[in-house]
């Protein structure tokens, strides 16, 4: 039984029928709601607080917009692989409703600092290490070309196009679209693990055992580099670029001493890595532009000058890449 919110239900249907469900989830027990986080999809997230201290993650994810199988089957390959993910302990799967264990309040963008990021960052490769290792066939969808394409054709769309209000000319266009034949031959060439897709410190929570990974739903079997620099070029949070250098060599070692099929000559790793992370500084572009304007949340966009500086340095060190910087000042001026 609800017995007091900070959410205000007036309009919010779907609220009151998560309250319903959880009503009887909790076994009638007393609780508390409020919000847990919210993010750039339809889904919600709220934390329900027992009177005996055990609190509990509520997620509403209107069905019509979002499905909660992937979550569920997921959540089930990570703890195979001994990865602290949520326990999905009730499921509503035609209501869009799951309830989850809690892995707390501190997360990682919030408790990194110099002092604390090498304890933090050592954590999270082991456990991103320990998910590439359980890859089995046929679990998860492959991320293949249409799919990479598709993700780095919102970059035109919807940052270009929606909000610099600019139109590529025809040489524009062929020049951007070296540059994504060029990523897209070096993703596919990668050996292909298990990939969480948002494996940032956004989604990592300090908690026991450490990390606690949130936000997998989109996880597919892809380029072996895409979670390291996801984590290490992080869309909220940057690094001197000699500090993720080391950071990723770590990783590397980690990695061959676990049979995992990374490159035996850490310089071509470290080009691929650069290449899988321009192809998601562009996604992620288009995206927080989508997100402004189709959904109505503009505070992603801030962050767009981060993703801008990350894809400069990017083009700027390799000669197949330099179209795009090019192409960025054209834009800009």
């Amino acid at each position: 039984m609800l017995e007091f919110s900070m959410i205000h239900t007036a309009s919010d249907a779907r609220l009151g029928a998560l309250q319903g469900w959880l009503d009887s989830r909790l076994a009638h027990q007393p609780y508390t709601l409020e919000r847990a986080s919210e993010d750039a999809s339809f889904r919600r997230y709220f934390r329900a607080r027992l009177a005996d201290g055990r609190s509990y993650i509520a997620m509403d994810a209107p069905p019509e917009k979002e499905d909660c199988r992937p979550f569920v089957r997921i959540a089930r390959l990570l703890a195979q692989a001994g990865v602290h993910a949520p326990e999905v302990l009730a499921e509503d799967l035609a209501g869009g409703f799951l309830l989850l264990s809690d892995l707390g309040t501190r997360t990682y963008l919030a408790e990194l600092d110099s002092s604390s990021a090498p304890r933090l960052f050592s954590d999270a490769t082991d456990s991103l290490v320990r998910w590439q290792a359980a890859t089995r066939a046929g679990e998860l969808p492959p991320y293949d070309e249409a799919l990479l394409r598709r993700e780095m054709n919102l970059f035109p769309e919807w940052y270009v196009g929606r909000h610099l209000k600019l139109q590529l000319d025809e040489g524009q266009k062929r020049s951007l679209e070296g540059v994504f034949r060029s990523l897209v031959a070096s993703a596919l060439a990668q050996p292909t693990v298990y990939v969480h897709r948002d494996y940032m410190p956004r989604n990592l929570m300090v908690c026991e055992s450490n990390p606690g990974v949130l936000d997998f739903q989109d996880a597919v079997v892809g380029p072996i580099t895409y979670d390291v620099v996801s984590l290490f070029r992080d869309a909220f949070l940057s690094w001197e670029e000699e500090q993720v250098l080391d950071w990723t060599v770590r990783y590397w070692e980690k990695a061959r001493a676990a049979g995992l099929p990374v490159d035996a000559d850490f310089g071509e790793f470290w080009r691929s890595f650069e290449w899988m992370g321009l192809q998601r500084h562009l996604k992620v572009l288009g995206i927080f532009a989508r997100i402004r304007y189709r959904d109505g949340k503009p505070k992603y966009l801030e962050d767009a000058p981060r993703f801008l500086a990350y894809a400069r340095g990017v083009a700027k060190r390799y000669r197949e890449l330099a179209p795009l910087e090019r192409l960025l000042d054209q834009l800009e001026r």
